[in-house]
Order: structure tokens, then sequence, then C-alpha cells
């Protein structure tokens, strides 16, 4: 099989370099992340992505919210967990809904983490065999609707064997939870043409001790998972870093935190280590969204090339 058949220099450029993660909108009534998604379109953000867990809206249902809301911005699944819907329903979802935005929707696939699937009654054991076969799936699969040009699919990955399927099977690939470092060597793996789309988690908070004990919340999810944990182990961490809701030195390389320049000084480091397209996570006590908002507007001014 043969990688995607999609302009991606066009599809880079339709993203830009700078978007927005987020996983708490679905939490909000549609009307508030209908007016929160065009606010991020209008201040410059290029894409809108959005998680998917077991309690959020299902991942391609929301997509069509923040599409209907907006006019220009990309919305990518970051990422449409395989094991919650069948190869079928993906790509003709997928196509329905870059057929109705004109082609806005960026389709974010992932195998998810192991404790997330075996809940669901699901083999984890052979995560990347698992990926294949949802993907030759995908491209065997009929659709009558119209279609004026393929759905983008890009791959969740971090390390090595799922970022070559990446570049050899669709558009490219999508990392969280990683360090410049990391991007780096992403972007040795799946060569230059592929797209790289980076998530970056934020405090907007220059008080050490308090932007670090908000970053050890958002990270003590993510540090209990084995993905994560593997891909820190093969950048060099031990597993001492991990003790306590991860050493300083982990939390400051993980999540940025001070002022604005000193997130787009983090976001520029990834840029410069391979990324095309970074995706900022404002990280905010009770996971607000209005203080999120909030946090992108201050961002936007250093961030997005005017």
């Amino acid at each position: 099989m043969a990688v995607q058949n999609i302009d991606i220099p066009a599809l880079k450029q339709r993203m830009g370099r700078i978007g927005v993660w987020n996983d708490t909108l679905s939490r909000e009534p549609a009307a508030f992340e209908r007016e929160a998604a065009a606010e991020i379109e209008n201040l410059g953000y290029g894409a809108l992505w959005i998680g998917e867990n077991p309690l959020s809206k299902e991942a391609l249902a929301h997509s069509s919210i923040l599409l209907q809301a907006t006019e220009r911005l990309m919305v990518a699944t970051g990422i449409a967990n395989i094991w919650v819907r069948d190869a079928t329903a993906a790509e003709n979802g997928a196509n329905a809904l870059t057929e109705a935005s004109g082609g806005r929707f960026v389709l974010g696939l992932g195998v998810s983490h192991a404790p997330l699937v075996t809940v669901r009654g699901h083999d984890y054991g052979r995560p990347i065999e698992a990926m294949r076969s949802y993907l030759d799936a995908m491209d065997a699969t009929e659709y009558e609707g119209p279609r004026a040009e393929p759905a983008p699919r890009i791959l969740a990955a971090l390390r090595p064997r799922m970022l070559k399927l990446s570049a050899e099977r669709t558009a490219g690939a999508h990392t969280y939870f990683v360090t410049p470092l990391h991007t780096s060597r992403a972007r040795r793996t799946l060569g230059p043409a592929a797209v790289l789309a980076v998530e970056q988690a934020l405090v907007l908070e220059t008080d050490p001790e308090r932007a670090r004990t908000l970053a050890r919340k958002y990270m003590a999810f993510y540090l209990a998972l084995p993905n994560y944990r593997h891909n820190l182990l093969e950048l060099g961490w031990d597993e001492e870093a991990f003790e306590n809701g991860g050493t300083d030195a982990l939390v400051d390389a993980i999540v940025v935190w001070g002022g604005e320049e000193t997130v787009a000084e983090r976001v520029q480091a990834h840029l410069d280590a391979g990324a095309d397209h970074v995706c900022v996570q404002p990280i905010t006590e009770g996971k607000d969204n209005r203080r999120l908002l909030e946090d992108l507007r201050r961002l936007a001014p250093v961030l997005i090339e005017r």
C-alpha cells in the first residue's frame, strides 16, 4: 500500500504553523464551543485539534460542531481512537466532513493505550499491526457520497515504527507529550515530506511553584501510561524522573511555563527541530475554558505571524 494521495505541501500551508490542542471544550455546550472555535479562528490559529476519550463527545460528531461554526479553521482529531469505530465508519465520516467543510478536516488516528483499550474488550497486543490493518480496511472502503478530495489522515505516533508507518501510509504524524529533542528525532524518521504536527502544553504563570504544581496535575495521567513512559525512557530519562509527579527537570521539559515570550521560544524550538505545525495546549486551573481563551488571546500576538 502507498502513501495517501494527498497534496502534503498544500495541507501544511492550510494548517499553518500554529494551532490549538484541546480536550476540555467537549465538556461545554455546543453554543459555547461554536463561539470559542470562531474566536480561535479569528485570533489567527490555523487548526484546532480535539482529543477523544471515553467521557468526551464522539470525535467526528464533535468535529462537525466546530467545522460548522468556522470558515477557515482546520479541525483535526487528536486523536480518533481506532478501537471506538470501525474503519468503514471512520473513512465515510471523514469523507463527509471533508466534503462538507471544503477540505478543512484532518482525521488524526491512533491506537490509544492498553488500559483504555482492554477495558473495551479489545486486544492491544499488536498495535502496529492493528493500525496497518485498519488503514488497509479504510483504503478498501467504497463510498457513495460526494468526495471532492481525499480526507487527510495523520497518525498519532511517538516511537520509530509508528512514525515510519505514518510516513508510509498517511500524510504524517501527530506527536504528543514530547520535547524538541523528540521532534528532531521524529523528523529524521519521517523524512522531509511528511507532516509533523507537535503538541506543546504550557502554563502561563511565572511563579515556579504554582506553574509546576499545575503542570504536574496535567502530567499525572500521562505518566501513568506505558506508551509515554517508554518514549521518555528512549529520550534518556530514567524511572526516577517519573517519581512524585516528575522531577522539576522533566516537568520543565514537557510543559513550558512562564510568560508569552518563553512559550514562543519553546514553540520555535519545535519548529527549528523540524515541526511543520505546533498546536499549543494552555493548561488552566480547573480546566477553565474561559481562562483557556484568555491565554490564547495573550499568546496570539507572539505566536502568529500577521
